[in-house]
């Protein structure tokens, strides 16, 4: 039932065997044909610029008041490429190798192996869109390294690369805006997925600001919205980031792979009470000069720079020290955890370790420090009150990054024909856990390399079609689903608010699926979201009308869908007797307290099936096969 559709032959081989063999379109056809794009970060983005560059008609969707303030933005530290600028042994197999291990042996060999293959690529389109990245002296651009690696390959600006990366891409798309090639849709949300025949066909959106129900055709769509971290409530992520559209096309058939696969980063601020809405991210490239650090005494009150050297605890740098303070994200966070559950925290809620720069600024000088981490120490400071420069920073994990998402096959196309997803949208490329830099490498490769070659193997099979209609029963039933859903939500008049729920929920979420979970922890969440959903829709409370611009609705939507993600999430979880990654199993670990896991049982992809809301998704599994690099255990010590 599941056909990833890898190519035949050597895996250094595969994407250039695609190529050479994938159906295309030619240029007079292209103009035939519509694509619907949802999304308009780099993933989103880019696709759509190249999309429109090869001359598709594109439609791009996005929730914003302008595709600048996509949450590609917020990505600081870098993109990884294997160009090996600082003769440092780097090499396409090594990032190929680096990444699949990070994950733990749990992502597709093929597709982790395009991921790397294709980053030198991604660098030099940035550089000729004119992104400023870090150079040397000379002029030759400069790298950094990040976790779970042991050689310089992370290309930045400074801590801004998301939202530089972000501009180049914003700046490709708007001269296809104005081509008219692409035609966008700001403040608009995709609120259902119309499938005629069995396939995508086009969307049902929202207009924000007039509250007017629209339909849009097309030939293709393509899901571009990012992950759904923010079902955790406070995140990494900002408040608008949601997972609407990736449910919405799960409940209409598409499957979601691995969901239960969350980052939790391991250098976010730390909560400081119940009146936040998010956390705020701190660049893993802080961890390249950076130690972390607890004091070795439970409980101890004293100011980090009186507590002398023999009494401090640099405790990934004595337990796995060939990577130290740049041990992978998930290792970094359960490693954080441990120490705060120890009760060596540091703060006034005791919930955040160390980030110290005493012995860089020592050794390099404070001018250095402050030229590659500035707009970050002074980020800091700004919400904080805290000098970095003269005292450590605080930090401690939070919820970031989605390494589960829609199921794809090798072409990023979803088990609905003509449904694509991008991104961090979709599954495909980190397993159990990603490695710093390779998000926006993702978001880069599949929206400028991979679905404009790709989605002509589909889309050569419609020029004859013509104009998808909207006036078609399919979208008259989708249509009518939307307005019966929106007349729901308006006529509970509970008495508790959207964030309310959301914040239950992410609590929830955090105590039993998050940075450890276990089999009791997670059929109770299981028990317990059937209740929290019933509670929902007998007590939420949505003030206004359907007509205009209405805030609160548009949260209320979107909890209730995190509400049913979560669910599978759950059971996702559950089914997955072994840890891995970032999916961390406290009934499953070695004596030393790491990951064990099972690849006799467990070497496969699960695949979740919508069976309706409330009731057990169905399972199926996508063999992973590694015929290249054999799985082991994974140590980074």
């Amino acid at each position: 039932m599941l056909d990833a559709k890898i190519p035949e032959g050597p895996l250094s081989e595969k994407w250039s065997t695609f190529k050479a063999k994938t159906k295309i379109v030619n240029p007079a056809n292209k103009k035939k044909l519509d694509i619907i794009v949802v999304g308009a970060g780099l993933a989103g983005g880019s696709t759509a610029a190249t999309l429109a560059e090869l001359g598709y008609n594109v439609k791009v969707f996005f929730f914003q008041d302008s595709s600048r303030r996509s949450h590609s933005v917020a990505a600081q530290g870098g993109i990884n490429a294997a160009k090996n600028y600082q003769n440092d042994s780097d090499n396409v197999y090594r990032h190929f190798v680096d990444t699949l291990k990070g994950g733990d042996f749990r992502s597709r060999e093929a597709n982790t192996y395009r991921l790397a293959e294709i980053s030198s690529q991604v660098i030099d389109q940035a550089v000729a869109q004119g992104v400023p990245f870090a150079r040397e002296y000379g002029g030759v651009l400069t790298n950094r390294s990040f976790g779970g690696v042991q050689v310089k390959r992370t290309f930045y600006a400074r801590g801004q690369t998301g939202q530089q990366l972000l501009l180049g891409t914003y700046s490709a798309m708007m001269r296809q805006v104005s081509l008219g090639s692409v035609k966008q849709y700001p403040r608009h949300e995709m609120l259902d997925l119309v499938t005629i025949d069995g396939k995508a066909r086009g969307i049902i959106s929202r207009n924000l600001v007039t509250g007017e129900i629209e339909r849009h055709g097309a030939h293709a769509v393509v899901i571009a919205s990012g992950g759904y971290g923010k079902i955790y409530y406070l995140s990494t992520l900002a408040m608008g980031s949601n997972a609407s559209a990736q449910w919405k096309v799960h409940k209409k058939g598409a499957f979601m792979a691995s969901p239960s696969w969350v980052q939790f980063h391991p250098t976010s601020l730390p909560q400081a009470g119940d009146h936040q809405s998010k956390l705020t991210l701190m660049s893993e490239a802080l961890r390249n000069d950076g130690r972390i650090w607890v004091p070795k005494k439970e409980g101890d009150d004293r100011p980090a720079n009186d507590i002398p050297e023999d009494e401090r605890d640099y405790y990934l740098e004595r337990k796995y020290p060939s990577f130290g303070n740049l041990a992978p994200r998930d290792i970094s966070s359960r490693s954080a955890k441990e120490q705060i559950d120890a009760g060596r925290g540091v703060g006034p809620n005791k919930n955040a370790v160390n980030l110290d720069f005493r012995d860089a600024i020592n050794r390099l000088g404070k001018e250095t420090i402050k030229e590659r981490y500035g707009n970050l120490f002074r980020m800091y400071e700004k919400i904080t009150g805290i000098d970095p420069y003269t005292e450590p920073m605080r930090i401690s994990p939070s919820a970031h990054f989605t390494m589960g998402g829609l199921w794809v096959d090798y072409e990023l196309q979803t088990s609905i024909p003509g449904l694509y997803a991008l991104g961090e949208a979709n599954f495909s490329d980190h397993g159990a856990n990603r490695l710093g830099a390779n998000s926006l490498l993702q978001a880069c490769v599949d929206g400028y390399f991979i679905l404009p070659v790709t989605i002509g193997n589909y889309l050569s099979n419609d020029i004859h079609t013509g104009a998808i209609s909207t006036e078609q029963p399919e979208f008259d039933e989708a249509e009518l689903e939307v307005h019966d859903r929106i007349r729901k939500l308006l006529d509970v008049k509970g008495n508790l608010s959207a964030d309310h729920f959301h914040k239950k929920l992410g609590k929830l979420m955090w105590d039993n699926v998050g940075l450890e979970r276990s089999k009791e922890s997670l059929e109770r969440t299981i028990r317990e979201l059937k209740l929290l959903r019933a509670d929902f829709w007998n007590h939420i409370n949505v003030p206004g009308t359907d007509q205009g611009i209405n805030s609160e609705l548009e949260k209320a939507e979107r909890v209730a869908d995190y509400i049913e993600l979560a669910a599978v999430m759950a059971y996702d979880a559950l089914n997955r007797n072994e840890s891995c990654g970032a999916h961390f199993r406290s009934e499953y670990q070695t004596n030393e307290g790491e990951a064990e896991r099972n690849d006799k049982e467990y070497q496969y992809v699960s695949v979740w099936e919508f069976n309706g809301v409330g009731i057990e998704p169905k399972l199926h599994k996508e063999p992973l096969i590694f015929d290249v690099l054999k799985p082991t255990v994974r140590s980074y010590k």
